[in-house]
């Protein structure tokens, strides 16, 4: 069973957090010791854990008038007969 993962650890930057061994940034036993794994708060910051999968559900529609919200259709569509690709 894996250990729980802390969310807002104290002094995230003194250990790997690659694995569920929690080894020192200095004393790592898995891998080849090249580099410690960041924790998600080194990487992306206070508030990592409410975004992307764990996002809001209310966040997660785009808001009216831009240009998430329009249709993916072209705008002018090319009729039937028209071919660019062949010389007449």
């Amino acid at each position: 069973m894996a250990k729980h993962f802390p969310i807002r650890p104290a002094r995230p930057e003194l250990i790997c957090w690659g694995c569920d061994k929690y080894c020192a940034h200095d004393a790592m036993m898995c891998g080849n010791g090249a580099d410690r794994t960041q924790h998600p708060i080194e990487t992306f910051g206070e508030g990592w854990d409410i975004f992307g999968l764990n996002a809001p559900k209310s966040e997660d529609t785009p808001a009216e008038g831009t240009a998430a919200d329009a249709p993916n259709t072209p705008s002018a569509p090319h009729s039937q007969d028209q071919n660019t690709n062949r010389e007449s």
